[in-house]
Order: structure tokens, then C-alpha cells, then sequence
């Protein structure tokens, strides 16, 4: 036993060493893997509030054609907007009629045209702009917000003047108290209803990608180069010689997940610390739990790439066969952000892959029920088997394990 496992230690050591000399390498498992979510989570929001409030301090240029309304004036000139009255062309057919008015809105410096025609007390307007324009969208979002403030301080008006009270008349059924007060989830419950929408995802799609490179390169890369021989002469099993390019292959990807978690964590705690998002409340058997599907999942991932891996004769080949793999994993993902976990039926925890997924979204939820932990976690044992039995096979064929040399 003990003779064993000194073959299996020094076979992933002799392939984390190897593969872990590319400086390239190292950038993929720790630095994009500890950065991608701080930059997705802080980075992200911050660039998108600099762009509005960039967006916000602009003064755009509206063209106002048709009839004109005082307050109206005053608005869009408190909102940055420099207005130039025209008239309203002739032949149209109703003021959404762009009429000749398109090449002006892309090329002559208009953000938005805005017509207005009253009839009476009636009032009809529309708004000409490019929807591909982020300038022509804000002057648009900008005379709306006017419009609607303007109509509402008509309808107001109008209420007062028949003697009615705006407020009970337009919001006759209002709710008593403070809405956030009546929900029975606690803040914590909140973050991990919105973390287990797409961390069981980024896991899975994580874990599957990761894998790759190292499955190619320790089976169908040394095939390739003409160093798999040297392996195979070793006083060591091929079982021995799969369970060390296992462990190397799970130690590589397992680090990237780790980099990958801690960056979550970090951002977490920035938007916790921002008030933005709360932190989830999970309890200690939901945490073991988490980090046990994850590590099966991990298990039965690896062992499916490597014996893939292990088919191909080439790098190129293996990447052809492995790359579109990670659709079979992208699709249960997605899938299953939009189950419902609510009465959900314990067949779902049998499914490959989805059964992992949606054991994630349960215990970020931090709900422990047994007879689900039971099913998947049954099912997966059985299918991370299975995918090491059928990569087992695959590096007892000697005319795959062969070299193509």
C-alpha cells in the first residue's frame, strides 16, 4: 500500500511540476481565477457607474417639432437638453412617421426629435431616436421622465380642479407599512438565493474548463512528444500510473476552483461591506455538504477528460474531443438555474450532472434534506465510478496508450 501511494505521489508531482513551468500556466490558475470575480463583481459595477454618471452629465441636442408647452420647456432644460424648435413636416402619417428624418438622427448630430400636437385638452407626442445611439437612448430616457412627470402633474391638476384628492383618487389600494418588513427571509437567505442562481454554474464551468489543458497534455501531449513510453516502464500498474495523472489533473483544478472561490469570497465581502449584498447564511453540515459535491464532481470530471484526453493520438485531436465536452456541461447549467427548487421531485437528484447543480442551489440555500443528499449523493458516487472505470479502460488499451512515434 504504502509503495502504492509513493507511486502515485511521484507521478502527480513529476506532472504538476511539469506543467505548472509555463509562466503562462501559472497566470491561468491563479491570477484570471482570483481576478475574474472581483472584476465581474466590483471592477464591473464601478466602470458602469462612471459610464452613467458620464452618460448623465451630458448635454444633448433635440430637435422639438409640433406645438409648445411651457412647463414642459422648463423641464427638458433642467434635464440637459438643448432644444431647437422646428415645424412639423407635412405628409405625414402620424408623428412616428420618421418621414425623411433618419439620416439626420445619425448624421447631424440630433440625439432625439420630439413632436407634440395638441387637439384640445388632448395631448399626442412621439420621439424619433436611433436605438444603436447610447446618446440618442438617454435624450429619449430623458424627455419620458419629463413627459411622465408633466402628465402626472396634469392629471393632478385636473383632480384638484374637480375637487378630488390626487393621492386616494389614482391609489385608492395602498399597502399599510413597510413592504421590506413583511418578507420572512432574512438578509442572509437573500444572498444565497441570489448566489446559488449562478455560483453551482461558474463552479461547473469552471471545474470542466480547467481540466482541459492538463488532461490533454498529460495523456495525449506526452503521447505526442514520446515520453508516455518512459511512464509506462516504470515498476508501477496502470492504475497506479491513471490515479497519479488523476491526482496531478484534480490538484491543478482543484487550485484553480480554490483562486476562483477566494475571489468570490473577496467580492462578496466588498458588496456585503457596501451594504449592496448581504451575506449568505449557510451552516457548517451545508458547507461540508457543498464542499463535497464539489469535490465529486471534480472526481468524476477529471477521470471523463482524462480518458477522452486519452483516446485522441494528438493534442489537436483531443482538443477537438474535448472542447465541444464542455457543452454537456455549459447546457445542464443553465438548466438548471431555472428549476424550480420549491416541491421539487427527488428523480432530479439522479440526473448526471444536474443532480451536483442543483445540490449546490439547495445548500447555498442552506436547505438540508435528506432524502435529496441521498439520491445525489448515491448517484454521483455511481457516475464519478463510472467515469473512472471507463478512463481505467482506456489506459489498459495498449493500442491507445501506445505512442503514435
Amino acid at each position: 500500500m504504502n509503495n502504492s501511494w509513493r507511486f502515485i505521489s511521484t507521478i502527480a508531482k513529476k506532472e504538476i511540476i511539469e506543467f505548472v513551468r509555463d509562466w503562462r500556466t501559472l497566470i491561468a490558475l491563479i491570477v484570471i481565477p482570483l481576478l475574474i470575480f472581483p472584476a465581474l463583481f466590483i471592477a464591473l459595477p464601478l466602470l458602469l457607474e462612471s459610464e452613467a454618471a458620464e452618460l448623465d452629465a451630458l448635454e444633448l441636442d433635440v430637435v422639438w417639432q409640433g406645438d409648445i408647452n411651457d412647463d414642459l420647456e422648463i423641464a427638458f432644460n433642467e434635464s440637459g437638453l438643448n432644444i431647437t424648435f422646428e415645424e412639423i413636416p407635412s405628409g405625414l402619417n402620424n408623428l412616428s412617421d420618421t418621414g425623411d428624418e433618419d439620416d439626420r438622427l445619425r448624421t447631424a448630430g440630433v440625439e432625439a426629435i420630439f413632436r407634440l400636437s395638441q387637439n384640445g385638452t388632448e395631448w399626442r407626442f412621439s420621439i424619433l431616436y436611433l436605438s444603436t445611439s447610447e446618446a440618442s437612448n438617454e435624450a429619449r430616457n430623458r424627455i419620458l421622465m419629463d413627459i411622465s412627470s408633466w402628465e402626472s402633474d396634469v392629471v393632478n391638476g385636473t383632480l384638484v380642479e374637480a375637487g378630488l384628492d390626487p393621492e386616494t383618487t389614482l391609489d385608492p389600494v395602498t399597502w399599510d407599512g413597510d413592504i421590506a418588513s413583511a418578507d420572512a427571509a432574512t438578509k442572509g437567505e437573500q444572498a444565497g438565493l441570489v448566489l446559488s442562481m449562478f455560483i453551482p454554474m461558474v463552479i461547473a464551468i469552471w471545474t470542466a474548463s480547467s481540466a482541459i489543458q492538463p488532461s490533454i497534455d498529460m495523456t495525449a501531449g506526452e503521447r505526442e512528444r514520446g515520453t508516455l513510453e518512459a511512464l509506462l516502464c516504470l515498476p508501477c500498474s496502470r492504475m497506479q500510473l491513471l490515479a497519479g495523472k488523476w491526482l496531478a489533473v484534480a490538484t491543478i483544478t482543484s487550485a484553480g476552483v480554490a483562486m476562483q472561490i477566494g475571489g468570490l469570497l473577496f467580492a462578496i465581502s466588498f458588496l456585503a461591506s457596501s451594504s449592496i449584498i448581504g451575506m449568505p447564511t449557510i451552516s457548517l453540515t451545508s458547507i461540508l455538504l457543498l464542499l463535497s459535491a464539489v469535490v465529486i464532481f471534480a472526481i468524476m470530471v477529471v477521470a471523463f477528460e482524462l480518458a477522452l484526453a486519452m483516446k485522441a493520438h494528438s493534442v489537436k485531436e483531443a482538443g477537438s474531443l474535448l472542447g465541444p465536452a464542455i457543452l454537456f456541461i455549459i447546457f445542464p447549467a443553465l438548466f438548471t438555474q431555472v428549476i424550480n427548487l420549491d416541491g421539487i421531485e427527488s428523480w432530479w437528484f439522479a440526473i448526471p450532472l444536474v443532480n451536483i447543480l442543483l445540490a449546490l442551489r439547495e445548500l447555498l440555500l442552506d436547505r438540508i434534506i435528506v432524502e435529496h443528499i441521498v439520491v445525489w449523493l448515491l448517484s454521483s458516487i455511481f457516475y464519478a465510478g463510472l467515469a473512472a472505470w471507463f478512463a481505467a479502460r482506456q489506459f489498459k488499451r495498449e493500442d491507445l496508450v501506445a505512442s503514435i512515434s
